[in-house]
């Protein structure tokens, strides 16, 4: 029997190997025996990495988490640029890609794995919870700059903007919704919240 072939990022391979299951196959289809072999290694690379599969399949979820991370410093950089409206319906977009979706059908699936991260973060559900708060961050930023009301509830809209758009996004089996849906539901949260630019000008030119 073959027993695989060495990983030089065994780590990453192996995430992005479940992530390729996920997409595929759901959930259920997650084994270390599916996992390995979909990343062409011997079996026991999975447990020379970690200590055992919900160790790795918390871990994966972490991953996921981390590069939400990384979105939200890019997006809060982009504050004051562009259009608010486009920038959400990107962020949005880039959250709920189908990896996302499939890591919360994982957690609802595994009590082990759910139960493992609710150690460290006792409320909220992994990537909903950082994608609420990456929004909320940059929304923020956009009002400090003028470019939100300065009334704005920035924590209920960016928990309505991920709310909506994880429910746009799951209810959909194969392909994601087009840029244009995602993009009316920001502008219908965002009435009213945003402002335009002719009057944002009027604004910072007026003698004060």
């Amino acid at each position: 029997m073959p027993t695989g072939v060495a990983l030089r990022d065994a780590r990453g391979q192996l995430f992005r190997a479940a992530e390729r299951i996920l997409l595929r196959d759901g959930p259920n289809a997650l084994t270390s025996r599916a996992v390995t072999a979909e990343a062409g290694c011997a079996k026991g690379v999975l447990h020379r990495h970690f200590d055992d599969f919900d160790t790795f399949l918390t871990e994966l979820v972490q991953d996921r988490v981390r590069r939400i991370d990384a979105q939200a410093a890019a997006l809060r950089a982009a504050a004051g640029t562009g259009a608010v409206a486009d920038h959400l319906t990107r962020a949005l977009t880039d959250v709920f890609d189908s990896v996302a979706l499939g890591i919360v059908k994982l957690l609802t699936f595994r009590d082990e794995v759910r139960a493992r991260l609710r150690r460290e973060r006792p409320v909220g559900m992994p990537v909903a919870e950082e994608a609420t708060a990456m929004i909320a961050s940059y929304l923020a930023a956009e009002r400090d700059l003028g470019r939100i009301a300065d009334d704005a509830d920035v924590d209920i809209l960016a928990l309505t903007l991920v709310g909506s758009g994880h429910l746009l996004f799951a209810g959909r089996e194969g392909a994601a919704p087009a840029e244009e849906e995602v993009r009316r539901v920001v502008d219908t949260v965002l009435a009213g919240v945003v402002r335009e630019p002719d009057r944002l000008r009027r604004r910072q030119s007026a003698p004060r």
